[in-house]
């Protein structure tokens, strides 16, 4: 039991990093600059770990069940479609309802519901999802696999500790700004000037995030993003052109 619970913990972690490389580069080839992205401070996106593993104990299921290759790969990319496409709308619907901020929306896109999910990643999820079970886990089970017993314990212990210091440190941060944006007029300008600086990597890593119901506050904090980045482009052409 011990051991399973440190696979499942190594291949959250495994996933969970691999979903945040995914997303920064591909943010960071659209913005031409690095993003880091991902609610946590670090490199991992967990919503991918939690949809990786999901799908991997899924497919062994599926396999069992169907025996035919087509149909088995049929049945998981549905499985996927669904369970990620659910777990994503779960995800956006508590983090509104806990900062009060919508961190993604896809109201823009063709048949979404309330902005949390649309047709086009759900089905997105299902491509990545077949590709998960047929390339990609085979080859991180395989290394895990070459992992001493012990050293897989120890590692799943600092890597649960890191999670959970993480965790603690995003919503820390994420509760200062949220208290910040929504007191902004009882702060001093330069106060709320440097918070927003502070945490100008959430609003990066989630370009469309929105202050629920405030316009005006949305608009003021994408200036002050705007007018820093000019900033540092000016500091970087006066000290290298």
């Amino acid at each position: 039991m011990m051991e399973y619970v440190t696979y499942m913990i190594l291949l959250f972690s495994v996933y969970s990093f691999l979903g945040w490389l995914l997303e920064s580069i591909f943010a960071t080839a659209c913005e031409k600059k690095f993003i880091n992205r991902g609610f946590l401070t670090g490199c991992f996106c967990p919503i991918y770990g939690f949809s990786a593993v999901l799908i991997v104990q899924s497919y062994e299921w599926v396999n069992n069940a169907f025996h035919g290759y087509f149909q088995s790969q049929f049945v998981i990319i549905l499985m996927a479609i669904f369970s990620v496409t659910a777990l994503e709308f779960v995800t956006g619907f508590l983090l509104e309802k806990f900062f009060h901020c919508k961190w993604w929306d896809y109201s823009s896109n063709a048949l979404n519901i309330k902005g949390y999910i649309c047709i086009k990643y759900s089905l997105l999820w299902g491509l990545l999802g077949s590709l998960l079970v047929q390339i990609v886990h085979p080859e991180v089970s395989a290394v895990l696999s070459e992992i001493p017993v012990s050293v897989q314990r120890d590692l799943s212990i600092l890597l649960v500790i890191y999670f959970l210091a993480d965790i603690m440190k995003s919503v820390a941060g994420a509760l200062d700004l949220r208290k910040v944006l929504l007191n902004y007029s009882q702060i001093p300008v330069d106060k709320y000037y440097e918070k927003i600086i502070q945490y100008e990597r959430l609003f990066f890593a989630f370009p469309r995030l929105l202050i629920l119901n405030a316009g005006i506050i949305n608009r003021d904090i994408r200036s002050i993003l705007s007018e820093q980045i000019d900033k540092i482009k000016m500091e970087f052409k006066s000290r290298f052109l």
